[in-house]
């Protein structure tokens, strides 16, 4: 059985097909948070905590950390940055952390100082980033995300995604990286501009899981960019992609519908036991205040009927 290790300095979390569905919170991130960005940059840190402890206390396992708050000399700004918002958030929370950057000096600043065994985001399949990135994976002992992309771009065809991450990891294996430490991302569509981006996603996984026998991730949100009422489309997509093979995502736990999603997908794959966390989570779970029954059907008129004749069970 494939099992990927992140550890922080006590606790260690493993991704695995036989192990809960890894939830990693998504929210220090600055890309497309204005308000975020200028924070950092002035050295304040307040959101930062506040969502490291938010996302922590709604179910993530691993804590993802994002510091690219300028596209002007990212070389130079980034790396510090990293290494001072990940000392922030380490003293802060004990939860394993996943180093997202773009720049190769960042991650390297970040793995220095990361506690315990930290998750690198990403690799590419692009020559360049190989080279850059794996020997760092090596050296460090970690584990790393693989997006299935090369110097072509994104391919449309799921076929030649499934190749692309296929020669991440046999390039891995050529450094001494071991496919359980490689969790690729098969990357998906928005479904509102690609009407398979569903089925492709599904028909990845499986072939990563059952070809590779790679544990895999994604950017959960991704499914339903552009769509109105986003949160449902993602809450349908969690137990379908789990029950696909998908073993974490990169995605908000501080959303209720989609950790429901999560942890009813956990009890019915037979990774949640006795059902014993739905029941430490949900058991003095209320309903919404005031949230109005749902309407049915009459079966003899067609018409629909609201939620004191349907619980009386008249016509």
């Amino acid at each position: 059985m494939t099992h990927t290790i992140v550890a922080s300095q006590t606790k260690e979390v493993i991704i695995g097909f036989d192990q809960p569905f890894c939830i990693i919170g998504e929210r220090i991130n600055p890309t497309g948070r204005k308000k975020l960005a200028a924070e950092m940059l002035a050295g304040n840190f307040e959101t930062v905590k506040q969502d490291a402890l938010a996302q922590v206390a709604a179910g993530a396992s691993i804590l993802d950390i994002n510091a690219g708050v300028t596209s002007i000399n990212p070389n130079e700004t980034e790396p510090p940055l990293l290494v001072k918002t990940i000392e922030m958030v380490q003293q802060l929370v004990d939860v394993p952390i996943s180093i997202d950057s773009s720049v190769t000096s960042a991650i390297e600043a970040g793995l220095r100082v990361a506690k315990g065994r930290p998750l690198i985001n990403s690799v590419t399949g692009e020559e360049e980033k190989l080279e850059a990135i794996l020997p760092l994976a090596k050296k460090y002992d970690v584990p790393v995300v693989a997006i299935s992309n090369d110097e072509t771009g994104i391919s449309m065809d799921p076929d030649v995604r499934f190749e692309v991450a296929k020669r991440i990891v046999e390039r891995a294996a050529d450094y001494g990286i071991k496919p359980c430490d490689i969790v690729v991302d098969p990357l998906v569509m928005p479904i509102g501009a690609m009407g398979s981006a569903g089925q492709q996603v599904f028909h990845l996984v499986r072939r990563l899981r059952e070809e590779l026998g790679v544990n895999t991730t994604c950017g959960l949100s991704n499914i339903s960019f552009g769509l109105p009422h986003r949160h449902g489309i993602n809450a349908a997509f969690i137990p379908m992609v789990i029950a696909s093979g998908m073993t974490s995502a990169i995605m908000n736990p501080c959303r209720p519908a989609e950790m429901e999603a999560v942890h009813g997908a956990n009890v019915l794959n037979g990774t949640d036991p006795d059902c014993g966390s739905w029941i430490r989570t949900y058991r003095d779970h209320t309903p919404q205040a005031g949230a109005a029954a749902a309407p049915v059907v009459s079966q003899a008129t067609g018409r629909r009927r609201g939620g004191r004749a349907a619980r009386r069970g008249t016509a």
